[in-house]
Formats: C-alpha cells, sequence, structure tokens
C-alpha cells in the first residue's frame, strides 16, 4: 500500500482552476480500482491519497498522469508501508493480512 502526499507548489488560485480536472482523475483512478482513499490536507496545502498496493512503476505512471503533476503545480512524496494490522473494513485491500 501506499500513502501519498501532494504538496501544492502553484498559488491556490491555480489550484482552485485545475481542481475540476484532478477530480476528474481521481474518479477514474477510483473506478479502476487503484485508490482507496484520498482527501485534502489541513491545512490546505496538498492533498493525501491512499493507493492500493501495485507495483510503484504503475503507481508512478498514475501520478504523471494527475493535472496536478502534468502542470507541475505539486511535489509528490510516495510512502510505501505494508500493514501488518488493518481494520475489518479494509482486510480485503490488505494483501498482507488476507492471506
Amino acid at each position: 500500500m501506499y500513502v501519498v502526499l501532494l504538496a501544492y507548489t502553484a498559488p491556490i488560485e491555480e489550484i482552485d482552476y485545475v481542481l475540476p480536472d484532478h477530480a476528474e482523475w481521481l474518479t477514474r483512478q477510483y473506478e479502476r480500482g487503484n485508490f482507496l482513499a484520498s482527501g485534502r490536507r489541513d491545512p490546505r496545502i496538498g492533498v493525501v491519497i491512499i493507493a492500493r498496493p501495485m507495483a510503484r512503476g504503475k503507481l508512478d505512471a498514475i501520478l504523471a498522469t494527475d493535472p496536478f503533476s502534468v502542470k507541475h503545480m505539486a511535489a509528490y512524496e510516495v510512502i510505501e508501508f505494508s500493514p501488518t494490522r488493518t481494520a475489518p473494513e479494509l482486510r480485503s485491500v490488505n494483501e498482507a493480512v488476507a492471506r
């Protein structure tokens, strides 16, 4: 699994202009089963995304298509982790404990 931290590098007014495109991109990723959760950081300095387990290269390719990435409006930090404990609601997406 991955936690992806996006930090805006553009003024918030420019972020707001691209936000509808980013929201459509997020919708496609949920439809494809790539993401489990996402939302704004508080304070509003970026976004947090939780991605399901996949090859790191695949995740990098997905993130490269985010409009914020395409327009160089955010910096991305990807944190890979292997959850050893999971709430019952998430066990089906945690390969480590689903076995």
